[in-house]
């Protein structure tokens, strides 16, 4: 039983067009011809979107490559270790590959041995907001001083502490000198006072190494310039006379170190050196005669409260006199009633009376002679 051509499929078809002299039009309708070339088209397009996006992926994989296959190389010439997995990664964790590459390049160069090191380790560093190859420069300074012990861990620690981690190695290699007082100062010079009274005017210099080990926590400059200060106005002030300081200034410079005053900073000091010192004013004479004046004013005070408690004294007595003389005033008032009534009674006669006139005025004649011609009356009271 013969099949009808409709149902045979598009493979057999294709197979029977391609005999030689074999019309398929001619036994095929037109629709199954339409059918056909349906097929043969969306084979086409499907391979035509396969093919697009093989070639994108492979553009993207090229541009990819392209972008990392110089630090790549660069890597793996030295011995650096930073694959081109690593160096994706960062991209998409927004860390700058460049600088990681560049910083392993160094350290590896370098001969920084340090198992701590590794790509992740600088990668965290970076994330963490440090900087990467300030970090390594460090080490690397480090490490060809060949006297200072640094780790990549504490390297990181100060840097993230906002210290300048190269600064403290150099510090630490070539000794920094801070003036003291510092530039810029209120006042130019430290003044202190010997026990005579008189004023040095000094400026110091204070030579300081980093100190790596308590560079975290530890003090910074300003309070190494001021416990200089304090020192130097200790010593200056323990001396008996500021003439022994003039003749041997390095006295100042044994006490201050003495007392350790770079403990618990970030700095040790090396030296403290006396880079001036000047006679100021005698302050013990100021002060004496301040003290004297104070004195001056404070027995004037005391004078001025007697003479005022003299015064009233005086205003007092002055009152007293003035009752006295009433009193009297009062009495005399009393006397010719008296002698009145001793008339009356008979107990003064008449020649009584007149010899009490005359004794009465030879008292007022010699008042008046030794008076100057004053005579008292009875008016003067009242």
């Amino acid at each position: 039983m013969l099949m009808p051509l409709e149902t045979v499929s598009p493979s057999v078809t294709r197979s029977i067009a391609a005999i030689p002299g074999f019309d398929v039009a001619s036994i095929m309708p037109p629709q199954a011809v339409l059918f056909e070339l349906a097929q043969v088209n969306n084979l086409t397009r499907g391979a035509l979107v396969g093919a697009l996006v093989l070639f994108v992926i492979f553009m993207v994989t090229l541009f990819v490559f392209a972008s990392y296959f110089g630090l790549w190389i660069q890597s793996q010439l030295t011995g650096a270790g930073v694959s081109m997995w690593n160096l994706i990664g960062m991209t998409f964790r927004k860390v700058n590959p460049r600088s990681i590459v560049r910083s392993k390049i160094m350290a590896t160069q370098a001969g920084l041995d340090d198992p701590e090191m590794t790509t992740e380790a600088i990668e965290a560093h970076y994330l963490a907001g440090g900087n990467v190859q300030q970090v390594v420069r460090a080490l690397v300074a480090a490490r060809k001083a060949k006297t200072i012990s640094l780790t990549f861990r504490e390297a990181t620690a100060i840097d993230l502490a906002g210290r300048d981690v190269l600064e403290s190695v150099q510090t630490s290699v070539y000794p920094k000198v801070i003036d003291c007082p510092p530039r810029g100062a209120a006042k130019p010079s430290l003044d202190a006072v010997a026990k005579d009274g008189i004023q040095l005017k000094v400026k110091a210099r204070v030579t300081v190494r980093a100190n790596l080990q308590q560079l975290i926590g530890g003090a910074t400059e300003e309070t190494i310039i001021a416990r200089v200060g304090e020192g130097i106005v200790s010593a200056i002030g323990s001396a008996a006379s500021h003439k022994k300081v003039l003749e041997n200034p390095d006295v100042i410079s044994k006490a201050v170190l003495a007392k350790r005053l770079d403990s618990q900073t970030a700095f040790e000091i090396v030296s403290i050196d006396i880079a001036d010192i000047d006679v100021g004013a005698n302050i013990g004479a100021r002060l004496q005669a301040d003290q004297a004046e104070a004195d001056t004013q404070v027995a004037r005070a005391n004078a001025e409260s007697k003479r005022a408690a003299a015064v009233a004294e005086e205003q007092e007595m002055q009152a007293k006199i003035e009752e006295s003389r009433a009193k009297v005033v009062e009495s005399q008032a009393a006397v010719p009633e008296a002698m009145a009534d001793a008339f009356r009674t008979g107990k003064l006669n008449i020649l009584d009376y007149y010899k009490l006139q005359n004794v009465n005025a030879d008292t007022e004649m010699r008042k008046a002679i030794a008076g100057g011609g004053q005579r008292e009356t009875p008016e003067q009271y009242k």
